[in-house]
């Protein structure tokens, strides 16, 4: 017999800034539940360094930020929602503010009554931070207040395996619930819910070198691929320039801030080598930067690069960069008197799970917004600290849409059943292990910065054996976590792959050496449909 949770208004499956900041917007009568794999406050951002990007001083304007990410974006961008997005930043500042985070505000910058920094791909100051910890910042005050909330209930220690589907009295199916998996008592529960909001984040543990936490395996963009969502751009990943090169510094972000704040990035002998890529240098956008450095690697042989800002005042460097000087002093780096060795690492999922302007995906009642959604902002590329924005606008706009949603649903949602009668426990979980290294070594070998249609060809055919082995072992073991985003990542590895071939041209994140050249023709977003998509308008 499943246990089976109370009904829910609102399923929020994931509690970074996108699901708390709509948990946070809920009106007061309406049912909340949020759920989290870890602690509440376990996610990407979390560890968010850089800032969040608004305009905010009268020196820029909203033209200036929609076209800068238009840029950054390669051509992808769909225009109406940069500007939607970009309209809605101060606002989203403002009640930041107002919820209690604590952005930087001396000294200010212009006639902002924010510190503003400048990050890659943007022409102006217009990065708000707290310090070089925003999503700490961020983070820690929304769990503060949603966890006052009288209307919100909180599972910490919970994974989503599904989402669930259903037709309910001859209607179009729609979402009506999710199954969990309770961590603490290893089982299964059915959470029944008259909306649900997919906000998991990005599928960066796909590849071996990231600098995102182990909880980001890709579970909403999984979900919604099997429960019938269209999934856009995949093939669009971005990996951050400078993560810390250490043993000891797993997944520790060098932000971008540090070459905002005029950090030069150099070879191990001390040359200087991105202005001979690009024009803005250290300021060029991710994809350009990380490539840059990926080639410099590859001729050298060498493990790493160098970032330096020691030519900064030391009392500069501390006041901008607290957390991260902290934290390399702890691995014996000095930065204020020495260059930092960096490498690139996996970072942010630029595509996602297809949603309208309002954060809908293409199952009534079911939403994906943040970094598990592609909205149409980023493109082929993601310009530095539009992300945080993204959740935050997003957490807003669905608001609307939820409830009227919400008008139409059930009181009494359906979720069948689980059904584990023919399942037994696992006596070889290290199966799911070696299987979790494999993905994520192939991948980061034949996926990553630099690809080619050999390398894609020999993914494909990696993906295809390992979903097999992990298919046949989800339908005859007990569900476990370690299980549950082996299934999802080898789901997203998949959706990578099968992008990347489709895109026969290099454009923003994605470079194919056998198509170097970017091909007007192919100006548009790459949609993945699954077998069991239904069209709205087909259905009776």
């Amino acid at each position: 017999m499943t246990d089976t949770l109370p009904t829910t208004d609102v399923l929020i499956i994931g509690s970074g800034a996108a699901g708390l900041s709509l948990a946070l917007r809920l009106p007061e009568q309406v049912r909340c539940t949020v759920v989290s794999k870890r602690e509440l406050v376990e996610g990407n951002t979390l560890y968010a360094q850089g800032g969040i990007s608004a305009v905010l001083d009268s020196s820029d304007s909203l033209e200036s930020h929609v076209r800068d990410t238009l840029k950054a974006g390669g051509g992808l961008c769909q225009e109406d929602v940069v500007r939607t997005v970009v309209k809605r930043g101060p606002a989203a500042i403002r009640w930041l503010a107002e919820q209690g985070v604590a952005f930087t505000q001396e000294p200010p910058t212009g006639d902002s009554e924010f510190h503003l920094t400048r990050e890659g791909g943007h022409s102006h100051r217009r990065v708000v931070h707290a310090a070089d910890a925003t999503g700490r910042a961020v983070e820690t005050t929304l769990v503060e207040q949603v966890r006052q909330r009288s209307n919100v209930t909180i599972l910490e220690h919970h994974i989503a395996v599904d989402v669930t589907r259903v037709r309910e009295r001859g209607r179009e199916p729609r979402c009506t619930g999710a199954y969990l998996l309770d961590l603490q008592r290893d089982r299964v529960v059915a959470a029944p819910a008259r909306t649900v909001v997919l906000a998991t984040g990005g599928a960066a543990k796909v590849y071996l070198y990231t600098s995102n936490p182990d909880v980001a395996t890709g579970d909403g963009i999984a979900m919604a691929w099997r429960a019938g969502c269209r999934i856009v751009n995949m093939e669009f990943i971005q990996f951050h320039p400078t993560c810390l090169y250490h043993p000891q510094a797993k997944s520790f972000l060098i932000s971008e801030a540090v070459r905002g704040e005029g950090g030069r990035l150099l070879l191990p002998d001390g040359t200087r080598f991105m202005p001979r890529f690009d024009e803005r240098a250290e300021l060029a956008p991710r994809d350009i930067v990380a490539r840059a450095i990926d080639h410099e690697m590859k001729r050298l042989g060498t493990d790493c690069v160098y970032l330096d800002i020691s030519h900064k005042p030391a009392a500069f460097v501390e006041e901008h960069f607290p957390t991260i000087h902290a934290r390399c002093l702890e691995l014996g780096f000095d930065m204020r008197k020495e260059p930092l060795p960096v490498v690139p690492a996996a970072h942010y999922t630029c595509g996602g799970v297809r949603v309208d302007t309002h954060g809908e995906t293409d199952i009534p009642g079911l939403f994906a917004i943040g970094e598990t959604a592609y909205t149409g902002l980023h493109g082929a590329n993601r310009m530095a600290s539009n992300s945080l924005l993204e959740c935050l606008v997003y957490g807003e706009l669905a608001l609307e849409r939820i409830l009227q949603r919400l008008d139409e649903a059930d009181d009494a949602p359906r979720v069948p059943a689980w059904d584990e009668s023919r399942v037994t426990d696992s006596d070889e979980e290290v199966v799911v292990s070696h299987n979790w290294e494999e993905l994520r070594r192939f991948m980061w070998d034949y996926v990553g910065i630099v690809r080619s249609n050999k390398r894609l060809a020999r993914a494909r055919r990696r993906v295809d054996l390992l979903r097999h082995e992990i298919d046949e072992y989800y339908g005859n073991f007990r569900v476990s976590n370690d299980l549950l985003e082996l299934r999802n990542l080898v789901e997203v590895a998949d959706l990578i792959v099968q992008s990347a071939l489709r895109r026969r041209e290099s454009r923003g994140l994605h470079y194919n050496i056998d198509f170097p050249e970017t091909d007007p023709n192919q100006a548009h977003p790459t949609v993945l449909i699954p077998d069991n998509y239904v069209p709205r308008s087909s259905v009776d």
